[in-house]
This record gives structure tokens, C-alpha cells and sequence, in this order.
């Protein structure tokens, strides 16, 4: 009976102990990743070297350069100075784009995507375009360079946009309806 409460005793001691790590077998530097980071500094400083060429060479427009990362230029300005509204968080926006390489050969022409309803930072959107559309007012038309890493970066759009392609996009924002006027329709 003593051997029974003993053996017990001992199982249950031996059962609540955690578990342990384990280690791996080898160890890597970490090498790698050191290079990956050191490839990606030099092709972005690459890309937004033939940015600037290209802003360098057109004179012809007044270039802005975003606290995000990526240039544009206004094609049309909405100028009427009652309205100063751009698009928040839950926003409603509806919008035009089309997408060429920076040397302008187009990848997705005028009209081939469909004009987008889109929720503003709850739907997926590459990052260069959801950034950009809070920077717009309705009925404006601006042209965003976007370095590949604000565009679809290493894994492109899986169908037209490669590998670490810059691109211009054309966007139109047609219309804004904002958060307060989207929940009192509900």
C-alpha cells in the first residue's frame, strides 16, 4: 500500500514539471538576412535615383514628394476652396486608376480596371495607392511614382506587375462619402 502511495506521489511530482526548451541542433549568423536587407537598400536607392532623373527631366510639372515614400504631381486640382476634404479611416471612396511603368508603357491601360468602391484602411490595396488616396480630394486626378516596395514589392500583382517594379499610377478620385454619412444611411 506504502510502494502504491509512493509511486503515486512520485508521478505526480515527476508529471507537473514544465517543459523544456530545445535548442537547436545548429546555429545560423543570421547571414542572410543581413544580405536580403543590404539587396533591398541598394535597389530602393536605385529606383528612387531614376525617380528623381525623371522628376529632374520634366520641367513641365510641380512634383511633391509624400512623407510616405513616393512622388506625385496634381493632373487636375480641385481648387474650390470650401471643400478641403480627404479621406479618413472607414471612409467610402470610389475611384479610377490605371498603372504604367515609369518610362509610361502601360501595364493596366485607362479603363481596364474597373472603377473601385473602397474602404479607406479596412479592404487590401497596395500600400503607395491607400496612402496616396488620403491624399487627394474629390474629383482630383493625381499621378503617384511609387518605388516597388509602395507597389506590390517582391511578389508584383501575380498576373502583369513582376518582380520589384516601380510604377505610375493615374488615379481619379470621383467621390468621398465619409464614415459619419455611411452610418447614419444604415
Amino acid at each position: 500500500m506504502k510502494f502504491r502511495i509512493l509511486t503515486i506521489l512520485f508521478l505526480a511530482a515527476v508529471s507537473c514539471k514544465s517543459p523544456e526548451a530545445r535548442y537547436p541542433v545548429t546555429q545560423k549568423s543570421g547571414s542572410y538576412i543581413d544580405e536580403s536587407v543590404q539587396r533591398n537598400k541598394e535597389l530602393l536607392t536605385q529606383e528612387e535615383t531614376y525617380i528623381e532623373q525623371i522628376i529632374e527631366k520634366d520641367s513641365t510639372r510641380d512634383y511633391i514628394a509624400s512623407n510616405n515614400g513616393f512622388w506625385y504631381f496634381y493632373n487636375e486640382k480641385n481648387s474650390d476652396s470650401t471643400n478641403t476634404e480627404r479621406p479618413e479611416f472607414g471612409d467610402i471612396v470610389v475611384f479610377d486608376y490605371n498603372i504604367s511603368t515609369l518610362d509610361g508603357q502601360p501595364i493596366y491601360a485607362e479603363g481596364e480596371k474597373p472603377t473601385r468602391e473602397y474602404a479607406v484602411d479596412q479592404e487590401k490595396l497596395f500600400s503607395g495607392l491607400r496612402e496616396g488616396l488620403k491624399l487627394m480630394k474629390e474629383g482630383e486626378t493625381v499621378t503617384f511614382l511609387f518605388p516597388s516596395y509602395k507597389a506590390f514589392g517582391y511578389y508584383g500583382d501575380k498576373a502583369k506587375i513582376g518582380t520589384n517594379v516601380p510604377i505610375t499610377a493615374k488615379v481619379t478620385l470621383h467621390s468621398i462619402k465619409t464614415k459619419t454619412n455611411n452610418e447614419s444611411n444604415n
